[in-house]
């Protein structure tokens, strides 16, 4: 008994249905091969990535001078010294740098969510003059980098005498000064049909009604998108927190742990693993309660 071929397979076949696709075994084990090849590379490379994270929690548990001289992931000794070490800084418990750092993130949402999304609007949808140059100073602010607005915005800040205090962190945020989730909310108020706003005015709606009723609520993905990320840069913020605060009662987590930096000690590292691995824990708290919302926003925003 012979086997089918290629032309009996097809003569088999009804009249009118498209023809049968044959992959041949030479062709199914090279893509099997390839595949293997691919996702095995994958997972080193996922592995290889997270090699720190691993070496961080698990240096956290570690006794102080087995920190730097035992680079395995499988500890030798347990220990949970480095968090009763780490936990106090001076006087204070890392629960009020948790606190500090919570005050300037919710802070930075909710001036990020009230400031971008009524200068999206306003760039998107009102009619004045000079918009579009305005909204080409918007783009070109997005590539400006952060250290070139640093020194004048210190001067300001320190001219006010609000160095040492949280408002430097917060006021630009209420001023609209991301210029990336501008840009992104436009791009989605852009998506949305303008007969909404059209029929809202029929029904004497000015500016501000059509956006709080219309506008805004169709803006959830995109709104969500800035919480997100609002979120994660202000909490990892270190750089901005640490020119602005430097009194111990206002320090925020990262500002916190660099207190805790002791390059001479092996034991200091060891506590900084273990305060670093707590600091963690609200960012992926937050990222995977938000994850579903997160890819939902930006499949909806201006990306797609």
């Amino acid at each position: 008994m012979t086997a089918p071929t290629l032309d009996s397979r097809r003569s088999a076949s009804a009249p009118g249905d498209p023809p049968e696709r044959t992959v041949l075994p030479s062709v199914r084990r090279v893509r099997r091969r390839n595949s293997v090849l691919r996702h095995g590379g994958l997972i080193l490379f996922g592995l290889f990535m997270l090699y720190p994270l691993a070496w961080m929690a698990v240096s956290a548990f570690k006794p102080g001078y087995l920190v730097l001289t035992d680079p395995s992931l499988i500890p030798t000794e347990l220990t949970l010294e480095n968090f009763r070490n780490g936990w106090y800084v001076g006087n204070l418990s890392f629960l009020v740098f948790f606190g500090n750092s919570f005050v300037v993130a919710g802070s930075a949402i909710i001036g990020n969510l009230v400031s971008c999304s009524l200068t999206a609007y306003a760039l998107a949808r009102l009619n004045f003059r000079a918009r579009k140059v305005y909204f080409g100073i918007v783009l070109a602010s997005v590539m400006l980098p952060m250290h070139a607005t640093m020194i004048p915005q210190y001067i300001i800040f320190s001219e006010l005498d609000l160095v040492n205090t949280f408002i430097p962190l917060v006021l630009p945020k209420f001023l609209a000064t991301d210029a990336f989730f501008i840009f992104l909310m436009v791009q989605f108020i852009r998506g949305i049909p303008r007969e909404l706003d059209q029929a809202a005015f029929v029904d004497g709606a000015g500016p501000f009604r059509t956006f709080w009723y219309i506008i805004l609520p169709l803006m959830k993905p995109a709104l969500i998108t800035t919480t997100i990320f609002t979120f994660i840069w202000t909490w990892n913020d270190f750089f901005g927190q640490l020119i602005y605060l430097t009194d111990t009662s206002v320090y925020t987590v990262p500002i916190a742990l660099n207190a805790l930096v002791d390059s001479q000690s092996n034991q200091g590292v060891g506590t900084l693993m273990a305060m670093s691995l707590l600091s963690l824990v609200p960012i992926l708290c937050f990222f995977a309660f938000a994850q579903k919302y997160l890819i939902r926003g930006i499949a909806t925003t201006g990306l797609k």
